[in-house]
């Protein structure tokens, strides 16, 4: 289910001028299709998880994969931007309450010392989905139109809400999570400075790597077919990190944090002064993509390490942290892109992951 999420999320990325085109909207207009499910998700992973209670979770779960797979039905069928936009509201809504309440599960369906590798398991759909959205959505809109990619996610969304329904068993809530679980949450040093570090990572992510195609494309001198499978190689990447993490983080969850933290920074940064040398490129993109398929594996076995009497309510002040830096990243990358270029983008970028990098060096990081 992580990788549907993902891919319903990022899928119009390569589809925003012919999306605009058929809805009659400018293209900064259009743009709203990936900031609006971002935002939304932030702020409903959290009132979902209070108001969900006592439910059990599997049911949760079955709801959330339908409203994921009923967004983009909708956004297929859109007539309007209105249309679109409530789509894409309700993908927000099914995306936070699903990271929030489902991420976690890993624990209660496989024994102890299974758990950071399943976990990886989930995490890696993350990767799968960050590759596979944009080659995807550009080549099935370029076949058969945008309408039928947003059919091709919602046939995926399908396959995994009758997977759920099947095979995921019930799970009652470990408690119910309140206001008051929340602001006590934040008030635990660990889980702020993971908050912190999340922000950071992520701001500085998603302002680099939105605007990778044309920095491949312009600064790096790659043909489109190049691109294409730099960006492929950049998703394999990302897989090989994350199970790579998931073998190792149980021991030395700082180490894997700082390492992975610095390797992006220094990958980012150098892909800055290194665009002359096509090898060169390729080699630090595929740094980037294995180091940071190791960031949300740790981020996220750091907030339930520091959240071990509510981690629903740590998984969902997680979620909301990633979703606004997602969304404030790609938006302050753009701006600086437009004013200054690709490269103060990947500066910017690199800058931020090295500060999240360095909110792991003093604190002292719950054990498992």
């Amino acid at each position: 289910m992580s990788f549907v999420l993902v891919l319903s999320e990022f899928l119009p990325i390569g589809l925003l001028p012919v999306i605009g085109s058929s809805l009659h909207v400018s293209v900064g207009t259009v743009g709203l299709v990936v900031v609006v499910p971002g935002l939304m998700a932030a702020v409903t992973a959290p009132l979902l998880t209070i108001a969900s209670g006592r439910l059990d979770r599997r049911k949760v779960l079955i709801a959330l994969a339908l409203s994921i797979t009923a967004s983009n039905v909708l956004a297929a069928l859109s007539p309007d931007m209105p249309v679109m936009a409530a789509a894409r509201i309700l993908l927000g809504i099914g995306v936070g309450g699903f990271w929030a309440m489902g991420a976690g599960v890993a624990a209660r369906l496989v024994p102890a010392e299974a758990v950071h590798r399943a976990t990886s398991l989930i995490t890696a759909g993350i990767s799968a989905g960050t590759v596979v959205s944009l080659p995807l959505g550009a080549l099935v809109g370029h076949l058969a139109g945008w309408r039928t990619a947003f059919i091709v996610a919602a046939g995926a969304a399908l396959l995994a809400l009758a997977a759920l329904a099947l095979r995921l068993p019930s799970l009652p809530p470990t408690g119910a999570i309140r206001m008051a679980t929340l602001t006590s949450s934040l008030r635990n040093r660990a889980a702020r400075i993971a908050l912190l570090a999340t922000g950071l990572i992520f701001f500085g992510h998603f302002a680099a790597y939105t605007y990778i195609t044309p920095y491949l494309e312009e600064k790096a001198h790659f043909g489109s077919s190049a691109v294409t499978l730099v960006l492929l190689g950049y998703g394999v990447a990302g897989l090989a990190g994350n199970f790579a993490a998931g073998a190792i983080i149980g021991r030395n969850l700082r180490a894997v944090y700082i390492t992975a933290a610095v390797l992006v920074a220094a990958a980012v940064g150098l892909l800055t002064t290194l665009t002359d040398m096509a090898p060169a490129v390729v080699v630090l993109v595929m740094i980037w993509g294995a180091a940071f398929g190791a960031v949300p594996l740790a981020l996220q076995t750091w907030i339930l390490r520091a959240t071990p009497e509510a981690p629903e309510s740590g998984m969902a002040l997680l979620v909301s942290a990633c979703q606004i830096a997602l969304a404030t990243g790609s938006l302050i990358g753009g701006l600086v892109v437009d004013g200054y270029g690709t490269s103060a983008g990947f500066a910017l970028g690199g800058t931020l992951a090295l500060l999240s990098a360095v909110t792991h060096i003093r604190p002292r990081l719950p054990r498992g």
